[in-house]
């Protein structure tokens, strides 16, 4: 796999506790051999960004969310995040600094390495790029990045941060500058166009279906609840919702294979309700940070989740959906 997916010159190239816990008409720039020129971004297909500006942008997002960590102080990487990790990552903080008002006594900087670029070549905006890298966390993961913006004047944004298993990042289509394709919300040319992935994703979690290949983000989560679903003075329910406004829209790149790997974001809903006489199980601090109302007969969360997967192209081979990571982060619960 590639390190670098920019431009190639001529010569070269994250039961309670656990789960709380899991963590325009602007114009744009476009390269030239002779330097920078201004174009109608909403109009011109051009790069992204540069190789340059993605690194500053990687390396600015972890100097804010190593001194948020530290602190736990989500207003110090506010800047930096967007979406669904924005909702995730502000979340843990704040419970964090709920129980550690003086900063996180268990702070360890986040290091990345080894990092690669993925910059789609394309028109109007929200503009954006993939930045795919190892860490000192996580094990062997890659951990795979993608940063929006909706101007120049705008600072990148980090949306979707998901871990995949190493080698399961598949290689890109590019042209012959080392431009990636993005791939449109509604594209029909694949097994489930991006913009159905999130509604299909929260379907199969409720009713099962065909849609999604085995594995633990899908067959090993169902069965999981089914076994949560009824214990002994204990009944959990739960409700999945899609998530795909605004900061939350899906976003693709073309794969080799005329496929697209897909980010998109989902809201799921756990509510546990104790029989008479029995109480929910003790949550834990950081559940009590985030929870709203007394807890007596139920305990109703609220998570938000991000996911990357991989979608076929429409006709060849097997057509299910894998889903290669998937990160999620309690972001409110509310007693009852």
């Amino acid at each position: 796999m590639s390190r670098d997916r920019g431009p190639r010159t001529p010569r070269s190239r994250r039961r309670i506790d656990r789960r709380a816990r899991i963590a325009a008409t602007v114009t744009a720039v476009s390269l030239t051999a002779g330097g920078c020129v201004v174009v109608h971004g909403e109009r011109e297909v051009v790069p992204a960004t540069t190789r340059a500006e993605a690194t500053e942008a990687l390396k600015e997002f972890t100097a804010a969310y190593n001194a948020a960590d530290k602190a736990f102080d989500p207003a110090l990487d506010a800047d930096h995040v967007t979406g669904a990790l924005a909702a995730i990552d502000g979340a843990r903080l704040t419970a964090g600094r709920a129980g550690h008002p003086q900063g996180n006594p268990d702070h360890s900087p986040l290091v990345l390495s080894d990092t690669g670029f993925t910059i789609p070549k394309k028109a109007g905006w929200p503009r954006w790029f993939v930045a795919d890298a190892r860490a000192n966390k996580g094990g062997d993961s890659r951990w795979l990045f993608v940063f929006t913006r909706d101007g120049l004047d705008r600072t990148w944004e980090a949306a979707y941060l998901t871990l995949v298993a190493p080698g399961a990042v598949p290689e890109f289509a590019t042209d012959a500058d080392g431009w990636a394709e993005p791939v449109p919300a509604d594209a029909t040319d694949l097994a489930v166009r991006p913009r159905d992935l999130s509604r299909d994703y929260a379907g199969y979690l409720q009713d099962g279906g065909k849609t999604f290949a085995a594995g633990p983000h899908t067959t090993g989560w169902r069965d999981q609840r089914a076994k949560d679903t009824s214990r002994p003075g204990l009944a959990t329910q739960y409700i999945d919702e899609p998530l795909t406004g605004g900061d939350h829209a899906p976003l693709g790149l073309r794969t080799k294979d005329g496929g697209a790997l897909v980010f998109f974001a989902t809201r799921h809903f756990e509510k546990q309700t104790a029989a008479t006489g029995t109480a929910v199980p003790d949550p834990s601090d950081e559940v009590l940070a985030l929870t709203k109302g007394e807890i007596k007969q139920s305990l109703t969360m609220e998570f938000v989740s991000n996911e990357v997967v991989r979608t076929p192209k429409r006709g060849t081979g097997d057509q299910r959906v894998t889903l290669l990571g998937r990160i999620q982060g309690l972001t409110g619960a509310q007693g009852g």
